[in-house]
């Protein structure tokens, strides 16, 4: 039997992939980043230290990482190819985050609790700070592939790397207040908001 899903290989590495991520996000909130070893991670988890380099390479890993960046190029990929890149990639970003934190004051899910909690750590933790840039950079690569398609030109590349440039900088700064405010305002509203102020259009 054949299909497009994860087969149960990939399941379990994703499984224990949580679970690790997890509990390193709950040791480095009760004990602080610093404070907390790779062995710390791996004694909570109930895996070996190998196990956990095994799916963090770093540390700052097991803060950064995410399954984010195929998420949005999925979806900037599939938008209209006519739609002004900006508006395109800004209503990705605001679909995208309304469909993993859900847009009601109030609610709760286990992906809005653990953004929340890479986000103060991140705001918090000069390491993390640093090691941000390059997630960012990430990020803004896997959008701009997804822009270009195959066919790419220098000059399409060059916009394309502005307009998701200057868009995940402002979903930067909502996610910085949202975080900030302990996660009470509705975040993609919130990054439509950033969005708007930056183009002065409609990303809701």
């Amino acid at each position: 039997m054949s299909g497009g899903g994860p087969n149960l290989r990939e399941r379990r590495r994703a499984e224990t992939r949580r679970l690790i991520q997890s509990w390193a996000m709950r040791l480095f909130v009760e004990r602080g980043y610093d404070a907390t070893t790779v062995n710390d991670v791996a004694r909570a988890s109930g895996v070996s230290p190998m196990t956990v380099y095994r799916h963090f390479p770093t540390k700052e890993d097991l803060v950064l990482h995410d399954r984010y960046d195929d998420l949005l190029a999925e979806r900037v990929a599939a938008r209209p190819a006519d739609e002004p890149a900006v508006l395109r990639i800004g209503r990705t970003l605001v679909d995208a985050t309304r469909s993993l934190v859900g847009p009601a004051e109030g609610a709760t899910s286990a992906e809005r609790d653990l953004l929340l909690a890479r986000l103060r750590l991140m705001v918090d933790t000069p390491a993390l700070r640093a090691r941000h840039l390059d997630s960012q950079y990430a990020t803004q690569k896997a959008v701009v592939d997804a822009l270009l398609g195959d066919t790419p030109d220098p000059e399409a590349e060059f916009r394309a790397q502005v307009a998701t440039g200057a868009c995940l900088a402002a979903m930067h700064v909502a996610l910085v207040r949202w975080a900030r405010e302990d996660g009470r305002p509705d975040l993609p509203g919130l990054i439509a908001a950033a969005l708007a102020a930056a183009f002065d259009d409609d990303f809701g």
